[in-house]
């Protein structure tokens, strides 16, 4: 069974067991968050889950870490003119582990 949910203006595919890098949330390491909202939801033998139908769908997840990704550059100029600058940029992440995805409709 996999999801694919939105997260930081970012969608993902997810499937339990895996480790993603999302834009950073502000809950400690260890703690559990359920994860944005759920676009579809693809369950093993089952019938594809879209729009109002996997609104009833948690994402659940334990925070694994908080980091910074790899230092991009800004370069920026204007020909003829002598201007450059160049400016760094690391965008922080957290790493996730997805511990389950949760359907209350199969609760219920």
């Amino acid at each position: 069974m996999h999801a694919i949910i939105e997260t930081g203006g970012k969608q993902f595919r997810v499937a339990p067991g895996d480790v993603i890098r999302v834009p950073k949330l502000t809950a400690e390491v260890g703690a559990e968050v359920a994860l944005g909202k759920v676009l579809a939801l693809f369950p093993d033998g089952g019938d594809l889950l879209t729009g109002e139908k996997a609104g009833g769908v948690r994402v659940n997840a334990t925070i694994a870490a908080h980091n910074r990704a790899e230092k991009i550059l800004v370069f920026k100029f204007k020909r003829k003119k002598q201007y450059k600058r160049t400016q760094g940029h690391r965008q922080g992440y957290t790493e996730v582990r997805i511990r389950d995805i949760v359907s209350e409709a199969a609760e219920a």
